[in-house]
């Protein structure tokens, strides 16, 4: 049965329901959550509309309403490099995994992390939040380094070390407002607090794997094992 998503309050009822999504569809062959729809063509029409800027049936608006309106999910390119969601009650389980109980600066000095993913991290971790391009500029990012920061801001949030936190009006260095919004991101310490980080320490690995398979499988009995799996441990 694939539930026919009308509504921002729709998106927030499936998702929580499922624990975890995928941000934009379900491109990469598994239904990381109920499988939903809001397919524009008939027989199966919604209001739902990409780039609309309605803040009820504009999918991208979802994001940020998600972050700044609800404390129990997390958003960000967690899933095959890409966006996805985390309730709450799932996240001690992907961190489980992904983190594998290492706090970052033991995951420095096993060499699990970068240089690039420490510059970006230490800027983050020293001011509590940051929007995108403040990030580069105190990490000292130059242009010709644009790849090395996309891809290893990216990494910190499929590690789950860094995370999505609001967006933030870019300001002028006259104090005027300009362009486009930016998005701010936090370490994930600081978006959930040490209750989440505790439930994560209580749990095995491999145990909290099998967890999540469950419910992906639960909810697409038809998802391919090897994607679930990575999309699982990142």
């Amino acid at each position: 049965m694939v539930i026919q998503i009308g509504s921002y309050s729709d998106f927030l009822c499936a998702l929580r329901e499922a624990g975890f999504s995928m941000g934009g569809g379900n491109s990469e062959g598994v239904y990381a959550a109920i499988p939903w729809s809001w397919n524009e063509e008939p027989p199966y029409a919604t209001p739902v509309r990409w780039h609309t800027g309605d803040p009820d049936t504009d999918p991208w608006e979802w994001r940020m309403r998600v972050l700044d309106e609800q404390c129990d999910i997390a958003y960000g390119k967690i899933f095959f490099k890409k966006s996805g969601f985390i309730t709450k009650e799932w996240y001690p389980y992907f961190l489980a995994v992904r983190r594998d109980g290492m706090s970052f600066d033991e995951a420095y000095l096993s060499g699990v992390i970068s240089r690039y993913e420490k510059r970006i991290y230490d800027a983050v971790r020293e001011h509590e939040t940051l929007p995108l391009e403040a990030v580069k500029r105190v990490g000292g990012f130059g242009k010709d380094e644009k790849s090395a920061f996309d891809r290893a801001l990216t990494e910190l949030q499929m590690k789950m070390y860094l995370t999505m936190c609001g967006s933030r009006q870019k300001i002028s260095q006259m104090g005027m407002e300009y362009g486009w919004s930016s998005t701010v991101f936090c370490t994930t310490e600081q978006y959930f607090g040490e209750e989440v980080f505790m439930e994560a320490a209580k749990l095995d690995k491999e145990q909290a794997a099998e967890k999540i398979a469950k419910q992906a499988f639960r909810l697409n009995p038809e998802a391919q094992p090897k994607k679930v799996m990575k999309f699982i441990q990142g």
